[in-house]
C-alpha cells in the first residue's frame, strides 16, 4: 500500500513538472528573419514579384517546420501522460487516473489554442503564394509523401496503399468508443455521407483504428451496425498512426493521385456539432475533395484535429 501511495505521488509530481516544462517550451513566437524584416520595410512595388513569392514560400516552410516541432513535442508529452495513466490504472488509483485524464484534455486544448493562429498564418501565406504564381499545384508548396502501408482490416481484407496508385485516398483515424468519432456516425453521419459523395469520382476511403485496447469484435459490430461502405484497418500496434502523425480520433488525411498528403486535420470546424456562433459548419474534407477532384488548389491544407487522443501501445 505504501509503495502504491509513493508511486502515485511520484506520478503527480511528474505531472506537475511536465505541465511546467510544456508550458515554458510551447509558446515560442514566430520571429521573421533578417531578410523578411528588410522586405517588410520596403514598399511592395520595390520588391520583385519573384523575390516576394520566394520569401513567402520560405515563410510557409519555416512555419510548417515549427508546427511539426510543436506537434512532436506535444505528442511526446501525451505519450508520457498516457504511460503514467496506465501505471495509475494498474495500481487501481481511480482518482489519479481521472487527474491524468483531465491533464491530457487540458494539454490538448491548450495545444490546439496555440497551434490555431500558426496554422491560420500558414494558410494566409499559402493563399498569397497561390495568388502570386497563378494556377498552383493543388498539393501546395510543401506536400509530404504519404508513407506506404500494408494492413489487415478487421473484416479480413489485406489493404495496401500501393493498390491505389493514381487514386485519391482518404484516411480516417477512428475509434468506436470515442464520442467524437461516434458523433460523426450516430448523429451527423458525416463520414459515410462524405465517402459516398466522392465514391463515383474514384475516391477511396479507409478508416484506421490505432487504439491499443480496441478489439476486432467491437470494430466489426460497429461496421455492421452503421453499414460502413469501407473497411476499418487494424493498427493496434500504432505503426501506421506514428508514420502519419495521427493524434486524435477523428484525424483525417487526404492523399492525392501522386501519393502526397494534401490535407491533414479535422473533419470539420464543429466538434460534437458545436462551432462559433459567427461561423457555420464547414466540412474541411468535403471542401478539399471538391477542390482536388476539380484540379483546383486546396485552400485549407491543414487544420488542428480534435477528438480523443490516440492511446499508443507502449
Amino acid at each position: 500500500m505504501k509503495n502504491a501511495i509513493a508511486s502515485i505521488g511520484t506520478v503527480l509530481m511528474i505531472l506537475v513538472l511536465s505541465s511546467i516544462v510544456f508550458g515554458q517550451g510551447a509558446e515560442r513566437p514566430v520571429r521573421p528573419g533578417r531578410d523578411e524584416k528588410a522586405a517588410q520595410r520596403l514598399p511592395a512595388r520595390e520588391q520583385p514579384a519573384e523575390r516576394q513569392g520566394a520569401e513567402q514560400i520560405q515563410q510557409v516552410r519555416r512555419l510548417q517546420q515549427q508546427i511539426e516541432e510543436m506537434r512532436a513535442a506535444h505528442q511526446s508529452l501525451i505519450d508520457e501522460l498516457n504511460a503514467l495513466r496506465a501505471t495509475a490504472a494498474k495500481e487501481k488509483s481511480g482518482q489519479t487516473v481521472k487527474q491524468i485524464e483531465a491533464m491530457i484534455s487540458k494539454r490538448q486544448a491548450a495545444f490546439l489554442e496555440r497551434l490555431r493562429p500558426l496554422e491560420q498564418q500558414q494558410q494566409q501565406l499559402q493563399r498569397a503564394v497561390q495568388t502570386r504564381v497563378g494556377r498552383p499545384d493543388p498539393a501546395g508548396p510543401r506536400a509530404r509523401r504519404a508513407p506506404e502501408f500494408e494492413m489487415d482490416s478487421f473484416d479480413g481484407r489485406k489493404v495496401k496503399l500501393a493498390d491505389y496508385k493514381n487514386q485519391i485516398v482518404v484516411l480516417e483515424w477512428f475509434n468506436p468508443e470515442c464520442p467524437y468519432s461516434r458523433y460523426h456516425y450516430e448523429t451527423a453521419k458525416t463520414m459515410v455521407q462524405t465517402a459516398e459523395k466522392y465514391r463515383d469520382k474514384g475516391v477511396i476511403w479507409l478508416a484506421v483504428n490505432s487504439t491499443v485496447q480496441t478489439t476486432p469484435p467491437a470494430n466489426r459490430e460497429f461496421a455492421e451496425k452503421h453499414k460502413l461502405p469501407y473497411p476499418i484497418l487494424d493498427d493496434r500496434t500504432g505503426k501506421m498512426a506514428r508514420a502519419y502523425g495521427a493524434r486524435t480520433t477523428p484525424h483525417l488525411f487526404i492523399i492525392d493521385k501522386a501519393g502526397r498528403i494534401v490535407y491533414d486535420g479535422a473533419i470539420d470546424n464543429a466538434p460534437l456539432g458545436k462551432q462559433e456562433a459567427s461561423a457555420g459548419t464547414l466540412n474541411y474534407v468535403d471542401q478539399a475533395l471538391a477542390e482536388l477532384t476539380a484540379n483546383r488548389a486546396i485552400r485549407v491544407p491543414n487544420t488542428p484535429p480534435y477528438g480523443c487522443t490516440i492511446t499508443y501501445r507502449q
